[in-house]
């Protein structure tokens, strides 16, 4: 058994996995929309919602399937200077790394994009947006006018990120998609799909409508809270499973435990 919870903890380790991702209503929704937003003469796209609700594996997604058809690029780990940042528009629009010394500014980026405007449709995935200084944020809208470089940025979704959105972006964002927390239905599809990616049919149908109910109810359908929750829980059932055996039922997956892993992550307060 220990060899099973272990399996199940590590079902919900909370990373980016293109090949484990979970596509639910919402998420295909979103995808199907993104992805033929790259086709489209926009010149911004926005991606939005709460810190777990899968923005960045969504960017992962598109990527991944994308990069060989379309001039696509993805900036995953926030740039925290502007060599930084210019480092890597070097290296998208000419395919090398940027020489050690040289000197390049803004507007060297700028004539690039208008002199490419209508030769090449470049696409420069985004994430975490709200964690660029204000002034690279203007570069990048400057950018985006040129016509040749189109941004997919994702933002979390809260009031002082979406008033810096609606500054900065707001006359270039042609298309919005929110990403929204899951529904109760949505929850148990992605909890039991994570079970059977790790071959762990019984266990999945274990869990029931009342444990997704109460799972649901103080993650608020989250999925990073989710997987949070459902970690600590496998995490204590592998420590019984070696230490204190006659304290599980193996045939039903326990309310109890699911409520000690609520108290230790802090979802439930005593």
């Amino acid at each position: 058994m220990s060899h099973r919870y272990g399996d199940a903890k590590e079902a919900f380790v909370d990373e980016i996995k293109v090949a484990e991702y979970i596509e639910l209503e919402g998420s295909r929704k979103a995808y199907r929309q993104l992805e033929h937003s790259l086709r489209k003469s926009t010149k911004m796209v926005l991606i939005y919602g709460r810190p777990g609700t899968g923005k960045t594996l969504l960017l992962n997604r598109l990527y991944d399937a994308n990069r060989e058809k379309l001039d696509l690029h993805f900036l995953d780990i926030p740039s925290g200077t502007r060599r930084e940042f210019y480092k890597k528009l070097f290296k998208i629009f000419t395919g090398r790394e940027m020489p050690p010394k040289t000197k390049v500014d803004f507007e060297t980026f700028v004539e690039f994009g208008r002199k490419i405007k209508g030769e090449r449709q470049i696409i420069i995935l985004l994430d975490e947006a709200q964690m660029y200084p204000k002034e690279m944020l203007e570069e990048i809208r400057i950018l985006s006018d040129t016509g040749s470089v189109k941004f997919v940025i994702t933002l979390h979704k809260t009031e002082d990120e979406d008033l810096m959105a609606k500054k900065h972006f707001q006359s270039r964002i042609w298309e919005t998609i929110e990403l929204k927390n899951a529904s109760p239905v949505e929850m148990k599809a992605y909890i039991h799909k994570r079970l059977l990616l790790h071959g762990l049919n019984e266990l999945s149908h274990q869990i029931t409508d009342r444990h997704v109910k109460a799972i649901h109810r103080w993650t608020e359908g989250n999925f990073r809270e989710c997987n949070k929750l459902l970690y600590s829980t496998f995490e204590i059932y592998e420590y019984y499973d070696q230490k204190d055996p006659q304290k599980i039922d193996y045939s039903r997956f326990s309310m109890k435990i699911l409520e000690m892993a609520a108290i230790k992550t802090g979802y439930i307060h005593v």
